[in-house]
């Protein structure tokens, strides 16, 4: 009993040695590979960084690390800022060299009909003539505004007075599909000009409260109390200063 007791110990001992001396040879041997060679800091992915995400969004999910040139990636991210303005092309893995070759412009994305649904966010779709959507220029990728007009009663002496109110509603909406902007040449297959009436359907991604709020916009007798229009925004579009506007302030 006492000798296979002690048999026991003994092989613990030896393996916690074994396993020492095998931490200890790897380590060197890391050592040793990175011993003389010229280092670089990288961006490494920690966390899977999703298809679609924005190029100014994946600080979170990075971290820095030195490794060897000699193992450096094609095009690895040396200034996160080199990402503005696109988007990842796919999922990128966990353990992966940030590369500026994963990201590509967002309207590319769109052109696949690759618009990413941003989480929490959910589809809505609507029609509008093509000149209140910007002639037919919005595409899948784009962020867009809307102002809205109302006609709201207000009571006179002796019938109601009608006072439209415009103003903007929403900012940087981001519009997954658009249908109906081109209407091609059936001789010549080229694009043909988008008649003002002509209707374009628009799908966009907002929340579910935003999803209420279009929706009044829309629905019901939209064609009596509210009207709609469309703005294409980008990152330098300036929404500060905006106000409702009625009949005593239009002019």
């Amino acid at each position: 009993m006492k000798t296979r007791i002690i048999g026991a110990i003994v092989a613990l001992i030896l393996a916690a040695v074994g396993a020492f001396v095998l931490v200890t040879y790897v380590r060197g041997a890391d050592a040793r590979a990175a011993d003389g060679a010229e280092l670089s800091d990288v961006y490494i992915v920690q966390e899977s960084i999703p298809k679609g995400t924005a190029g100014e969004s994946v600080e979170e999910y990075v971290k820095v690390d030195t490794v060897p040139q000699r193992n450096l990636v094609d095009g690895y991210v040396t200034d996160l800022a080199d990402l503005a303005g696109l988007v990842a092309d796919a999922e990128i893995l966990p353990g992966e060299q940030l590369a500026e070759a994963r990201f590509i412009d967002p309207a590319e994305l769109a052109a696949r009909g690759d618009v990413p649904v941003p989480a929490g966010m959910q589809l809505i779709s609507f029609t509008l003539p093509a000149d209140r959507v910007v002639g037919g220029q919005v595409r899948a990728g784009d962020r867009i505004g809307l102002v809205g007009t109302v006609d709201p009663d207000e009571v006179g002496e002796d019938e109601d007075v009608i006072n439209p109110v415009s103003r903007f509603a929403f900012h940087g909406v981001l519009v997954t599909k658009v249908q109906g902007v081109v209407t091609p040449d059936p001789e010549t297959g080229a694009a043909q000009d988008q008649a003002a009436g002509d209707s374009i359907m628009v799908t966009i991604a907002l929340s579910a409260h935003d999803v209420e709020r279009w929706v009044w916009f829309s629905e019901g007798e939209a064609a009596s109390y509210a009207q709609t229009w469309l703005t294409l925004e980008n990152e330098q579009t300036d929404n500060s200063g905006t106000s409702p506007v009625d009949g005593s302030n239009a002019w």
